[in-house]
């Protein structure tokens, strides 16, 4: 039986995460919206859990149209939440390997534009019927708790006039990957490291280098969709390449972890086929090194690693003031993806050398 399926990923990536669900073959994309992929599988596969680019995967119970803006419009949700085939939706994530017995429900509603209901009158409008439905306690949201451990997690989003009910496929968000055991401040989030990844187009044969790899979850996620490609990462501080060495061990990630100076990095002219990095331009990480008085020597050194037809994919905060930087150091703009990443609007930079 056809399984629908609702990745929710950042804004910016929804086209990303589309090409991640067809790449692969895991879906067949119905729509794509505002942070949402909906996608068709021929079957509820464990590898759905392993979508790189996407928060979050969730199944979908019900497309709700037609919602309005008045609180008359909550009983929608009360509706599609007691319509839904609850029992088909246990099966599928018991398919995914989480068959195990639930403590309870709890749903997180979210909606663009005005309304005159607010997301807690969403999730108690679905949440009493979800509750009545699956035989299980409903926790709510509105007094500020989180739910308990084992709860069976739904997810309502309003766009326009037309909502999704879901059910989360795992046992928590794919975002949370479980080589971050080791951090600092300023990592990198994982699904966004994985899309600056594919955006790369990483071939198996290729050296990619990230000049300031921090706790190395870029090298990682590269590691993960080219085996065979080999993986240097340079940085400054050797608190963050103790965080690196971990990190990968816990994947065998095989990389070669330097101390280095970005804006010097210990790497031959022309040896690097792929760059993918998020340097730090003075916001959780300061600039450190050459960077912290000559930020736009990275450009100059990115362009000296890379040979003709080389490319550079970088995560860069006021991207259109660097280009000018960007351009003095002879490289050519590919592409520029503004995305919005926990309140701030930084943009991915995709450049050839």
């Amino acid at each position: 039986m056809a399984v629908r399926l609702l990745a929710r990923t950042l804004r910016g990536l929804e086209d990303v995460a589309a090409t991640e669900v067809t790449g692969r073959g895991l879906g067949r994309v119905t729509r794509s919206r505002h942070r949402e992929v909906w996608f068709t599988a021929d079957q509820a596969d464990p590898a759905l859990l392993d979508l790189r680019t996407v928060d979050d995967l969730f199944l979908l119970a019900a497309s709700i149209s037609d919602v309005g803006h008045t609180k008359a419009d909550l009983a929608r949700f009360a509706t599609a939440a007691r319509e839904a085939d609850a029992g088909e939706l246990l099966r599928q994530r018991g398919l995914l390997g989480f068959g195990a017995a639930a403590t309870g429900v709890d749903v997180a509603a979210s909606f663009l534009g005005k309304r005159n209901y607010n997301r807690y009158d969403i999730e108690d409008a679905a949440g009493a019927e979800l509750a009545r439905a699956t035989g299980l306690p409903y926790h709510s949201r509105r007094g500020g708790d989180a739910p308990p451990e084992g709860t069976l997690s739904f997810r309502v989003t309003v766009e326009g006039t037309r909502a999704a009910l879901a059910l989360r496929a795992g046992d928590r968000p794919l975002h949370r990957r479980s080589y971050k055991q080791t951090s600092t401040p300023g990592t990198l989030h994982p699904p966004l490291a994985a899309a600056m990844v594919l955006l790369a187009d990483l071939r198996p044969a290729d050296t990619v280098l990230d000049p300031c790899c921090g706790t190395g979850t870029i090298l990682i996620e590269a590691a993960g969709q080219a085996p065979e490609a080999r993986l240097i990462g340079v940085d400054h501080d050797p608190r963050a390449l103790a965080a690196a060495t971990a990190n990968a061990a816990l994947t065998e990630t095989r990389a070669t972890w330097l101390r280095g100076d970005a804006a010097r990095p210990p790497i031959g002219t022309g040896r690097i086929d792929r760059v993918v990095s998020n340097p730090p331009w003075d916001r959780q990480v300061p600039a450190r090194g050459t960077l912290a008085g000559r930020p736009a020597r990275l450009y100059r050194e990115i362009r000296r690693v890379l040979p003709a037809g080389g490319r550079a994919v970088l995560l860069l905060h006021e991207a259109e003031e660097q280009l000018t930087a960007v351009k003095a150091a002879e490289l050519r703009v590919r592409d520029v993806r503004p995305l919005s990443l926990f309140g701030t609007h930084p943009s991915i930079v995709t450049l050839t050398g």
